[in-house]
């Protein structure tokens, strides 16, 4: 078959533009031709067995020619398979044959132009979609559990639809911040939860409300973190009212909650603003039980902790007047405590401080 200049130039601007290899189309074309044909002549020629078609496009003019692929014997048995040797000599006078030789019989169909050039476009379009989704899904499948930033494209019921360029990802009612209003428009990062390949395209879920949301965005705003000299060690939250943080430094000269912190606050008060006020409270982790629960328990005075580890709990004596403050409003600042820790929390004031007294109880949940 003539070449097809028009087709090697569409397939040239189409890899230039699209970032999508010629060879991959080529492919795609041929594929998607090879069926057409198959179909073809299953129909209308009963001369032409079907499974040994090959549809062949030339790489330079682009050329289309269908063989049928025939096996050279000393005596046919199947003419729709095999070929003799003189038979094929006849068709090939320049080629070298012999016996056992596969030759490549055009068989190109009368209608075939009509045929391409409709099946063509199909292919090209169809591996276009599946190249892009595949590109898509392998940009983002590399930022899973990482930070990106997006637009607020609309509200889909009460999940939220983000623009992250290529593509749209979800952020469904259950992974927002309660406290949170956004506009159309509105710029803002958000976590990548989940990567899933689907026959429709990636289909990207994110958070703002997943406490790793917030190590990224520390991550990201202190060095000494991205550095690894300051390690977060554990996070408790609920997103939109108040976060605890525990961290450590490796290197003694490294104050790792003043790193965390910055500069008249200037660290921490960023992640604050992207987080719409969320309070950040940030204390040094220690790997003695007690000590971290008393940190933990901070911004509260504690006058003693008895930690039991074999039993993953702990009773704190604090004075009256800081009762209320250990407990926070509604029990969070314990609640939040006994999460980080990973300890069952008794508190109870110092003027109650019996065995025989209730302590106020509170546990990871």
């Amino acid at each position: 078959m003539s070449g097809n200049k028009e087709l090697i130039e569409a397939l040239n601007q189409i890899e230039k533009e699209k970032d999508i290899s010629k060879e991959v189309l080529f492919e795609a074309i041929e594929n998607s031709l090879l069926a057409a044909c198959k179909n073809e002549f299953g129909k209308t020629d009963s001369n032409i067995k079907v499974n040994n078609i090959k549809v062949n496009i030339n790489r330079e003019n682009g050329a289309i020619d269908v063989f049928a692929e025939k096996k050279i014997v000393e005596e046919v048995t199947d003419s729709l398979t095999e070929i003799t040797l003189d038979e094929a000599s006849k068709l090939f006078p320049k080629k070298k044959l012999a016996i056992d030789d596969v030759v490549n019989i055009v068989v190109t169909p009368k209608n075939f132009m009509r045929i391409s050039a409709q099946k063509a476009k199909q292919a090209v379009v169809q591996k276009i979609r599946e190249e892009e989704r595949k590109v898509i899904y392998n940009q983002f499948i590399t930022r899973e559990h990482e930070i990106v930033t997006g637009l607020v494209q609309h509200y889909n019921g009460k999940n939220i639809t983000v623009n992250l360029g290529k593509t749209d990802a979800i952020l469904p009612e259950n992974e927002q911040i309660p406290t949170e209003h956004f506009k159309i428009n509105d710029r803002i990062k958000v976590y990548v939860l989940e990567v899933k390949d689907t026959t429709r395209g990636p289909r990207i879920t994110v958070s703002r409300s997943n406490k790793e949301l917030v190590k990224r965005l520390f991550e990201e705003e202190v060095t000494e973190v991205s550095d690894g000299i300051v390690e977060i060690k554990a996070i408790a939250r609920e997103a939109g009212y108040r976060t605890k943080m525990a961290v450590y430094s490796s290197d003694p000269e490294v104050d790792p909650v003043g790193a965390c912190v910055g500069l008249n606050g200037a660290r921490v008060n960023a992640i604050v603003d992207e987080l719409c006020g969320e309070k950040i409270d940030i204390i040094c982790w220690s790997d003695d039980p007690a000590v971290l629960i008393e940190n933990a328990l901070s911004p509260a005075k504690i006058i003693s902790v008895e930690a039991y580890p074999e039993d993953k709990w702990a009773r704190v004596i604090v004075p009256d007047y800081q009762l209320s403050l250990a407990i926070g409003r509604e029990g969070q600042n314990a609640r939040l405590a006994a999460r980080l820790t990973g300890y069952k929390i008794d508190i109870k004031p110092e003027s109650q401080s019996s065995d025989d007294d209730e302590y106020y109880y509170y546990e990871e949940t």
